[in-house]
């Protein structure tokens, strides 16, 4: 215990708070799912409360672990045993996976289904993390130079972009890596040109990356759709003419996702109340949960929630500016990323300012293996946090 109150307590509680809190909404919001498949009434309750259980603990667990000792061990760990199993998932029997859109994306385990990809992201943050500090630095390079440094990593991240984006068809997780990769290089010590070439060289490659694909192009339609009347207000007819997709698909969860976030007003319809989730807006204790949140608990309620995620990522960061080993600042940089980048593509998303990506909602979404993935990332950061100034 004495080790754990040398950890960032103010941190751990935080967690903690925002584990609860999708804790409850896993009552609250899968109501109609809940009677059109006849699960038990508790089902998601149980399962979710268990897996919240189990990451505090995990969490509480790694935190007591010395870090010069143990950090390097599990952050390869994780790193090669969730790309090794990302490798192989795509030729293992249906028996053992689990399929969403003919992807398969889930390891199927005794009571639960694990997704490797969103272990990978905290040891993918820990291999860039010991890599970058012994290979970049603060001194002035040629841009030549520079991407010659650079190369290996690209090289790795094509591979991850073939394992995530082709072979289990989630273009959104590639996105919230690229862009950490790209934040966490810049402040290993690359330059800021580096940096903006490294963002325009992964818009090209997403771009062609939806452009090669009828369900991504599909999605970018139903999208522009929804805002097109709107942005396209502010230009000449003769250009919103040539911009308007007049056979755009309905979008219907973003309409029924902006519905409910407007129905719950300021101060929401109260906990349990909410009507979008009673078949209208599908997977809202998934993707959608914010929108659920929203009509159920209203702005302030998001607010408050969206204040809890902004400490949490403030005593991340935090940690991270005080930590005098390169490989604890960077690592404890990049779980901050991860967590700010989920959050804000999923809030785009809901509210149509971006396309859905099919992001979950760090610690509040319904789901086992982000939030399991979560607090082993955060228990990291605890573990770090003990050696800081």
């Amino acid at each position: 215990m004495k080790s754990l109150m040398r950890a960032d307590k103010l941190l751990f509680s935080l967690a903690t708070l925002a584990i609860f809190v999708g804790i409850t909404f896993s009552l609250s919001l899968p109501v109609f799912t809940t009677l059109f498949f006849d699960y038990e009434e508790y089902h998601f309750f149980v399962r979710q409360f268990a897996v919240g259980m189990l990451a505090i603990t995990l969490m509480w667990s790694i935190s007591q672990l010395n870090p010069d000792k143990y950090l390097v061990y599990i952050g390869f760990t994780i790193f090669l045993s969730c790309l090794f199993l990302m490798g192989i998932m795509h030729y293992l029997p249906e028996s053992l996976v689990t399929s969403s859109g003919g992807a398969k994306r889930w390891i199927r385990l005794p009571g639960f289904s694990l997704a490797p990809v969103e272990f990978f992201k905290i040891g993918f943050v820990y291999f860039l993390a010991w890599s970058f500090a012994r290979k970049l630095n603060e001194h002035k390079k040629s841009l030549k130079e520079e991407l010659k440094l650079i190369l290996p990593y690209i090289a790795v991240f094509i591979l991850v972009i073939y394992l995530i984006a082709v072979m289990q068809n989630d273009l959104g997780q590639v996105i919230v890596l690229a862009l950490t990769l790209a934040v966490m290089a810049f402040f290993a010590g690359t330059s800021l040109r580096l940096f903006m070439l490294s963002i325009l060289g992964s818009l090209v490659v997403f771009l062609v990356a939806i452009f090669s694909s009828t369900h991504r192009i599909l999605r970018i339609k139903t999208w522009w759709g929804t805002i097109q009347n709107m942005v396209l207000s502010m230009f000449p007819d003769s250009v919103a003419s040539v911009l308007r997709v007049e056979d755009a698909p309905e979008p219907y969860q973003i309409s029924h996702s902006l519905n409910a976030i407007k129905h719950g007003g300021l101060f929401g319809e109260g906990l349990g109340n909410g009507l979008f989730k009673l078949g209208y807006l599908s997977e809202v204790h998934t993707d959608f949960v914010l929108a659920g949140i929203a009509e159920e608990l209203g702005a302030l309620g998001v607010i408050s929630l969206a204040l809890v995620i902004l400490f949490i990522i403030y005593r991340i960061f935090k940690i991270a500016s005080r930590s005098t080993n390169k490989v604890y600042y960077l690592f404890s940089l990049g779980i901050g990323l991860l967590i700010v980048f989920s959050f804000l593509m999923n809030a785009y998303g809901v509210t149509s300012i971006t396309p859905i990506k099919g992001i979950s909602v760090p610690f509040i979404s319904y789901g086992g293996s982000s939030i399991l993935a979560l607090s082993l990332g955060i228990g990291m950061v605890l573990m770090i946090s003990k050696k800081v100034k």
